[in-house]
């Protein structure tokens, strides 16, 4: 019988708190390397303060991250893109001074590998055709789905073993959304990148994952493989509007 892998990623009873506001409870959560995961629930849930204590932006209250088998809550957030953990934030946070082939550029900030980062810049074009039109423009000249699709390249260009994707879908147009979609649905088939997705489009986001928890005021409440969450009649009826 096949053993099951180590955990790519490892929460441990992490509380995380904004001030004496704490926003998450003793999180434990497991993704596996190839997974997709998703962190779905209401807003005010917890969901980007998860993944935020995740990559070092904050500092956990207590409790334990683990990431391909070191314990990194105690890491500096700039250090993590090198160990191949890339998170694409919510609102995307480009550079919008910024030229797109600059923004890509700024992804691969910490590689020497001349050859590798344009092969990797290729790849992103190619799967971002309106970024390779636009490679000349600021970033803040885009729109919302090209900066969506600018955010989520200049990751790539790290190289990443885990991204962490926080509302990808956010404030676009569903012929955008169903495009980025797509797309994690490539990196994570074709390039082997395991994906940990916060998204409030409960629906879409368990479609394309493997596994899911709910997270309710700051606690995980339920976590299953996501075609038995899809099928659960309290998430359709409290996430899916049915």
């Amino acid at each position: 019988m096949p053993q099951t892998p180590p955990p790519i990623l490892e929460l441990r009873n992490v509380t995380s708190a904004y001030g004496r506001i704490k926003a998450i409870h003793e999180v434990s959560l497991k993704v596996y390397p190839g997974e997709v995961v998703s962190i779905i629930g209401a807003n005010g849930a917890g969901k980007s303060t998860t993944l935020m204590s995740i990559c070092g932006v904050l500092k956990p209250v207590s409790g334990e991250v683990w990431y391909d088998g070191a314990r990194i809550d105690g890491l500096a957030a700039d250090l993590l893109p090198a160990k191949g953990l890339c998170q694409v934030p919510e609102g995307r946070r480009i550079f919008p001074r910024l030229t797109v082939e600059e923004n890509l550029d700024m992804g691969a900030f910490f590689r020497k590998d001349a050859e590798g980062i344009e092969h990797d810049k290729n790849r992103v074009f190619q799967m971002f055709p309106i970024l390779l039109e636009r490679r000349r423009q600021h970033g803040g000249t885009l729109s919302g789905g090209e900066q969506q699709m600018l955010a989520m390249g200049r990751a790539l260009m790290g190289r990443p073993k885990l991204l962490l994707l926080d509302e990808p879908s956010l404030g676009l147009a569903p012929l955008i959304v169903h495009q980025i979609f797509r797309i994690i649905q490539e990196i994570n088939d074709v390039d082997g990148v395991t994906v940990v997705l916060v998204e409030q489009n409960a629906n879409l986001a368990l479609k394309h994952s493997n596994r899911g928890y709910v997270l309710e005021t700051g606690n995980v409440v339920m976590e299953d493989d996501a075609a038995s969450l899809l099928a659960n009649p309290a998430i359709r009826k409290a996430y899916l509007g049915e």
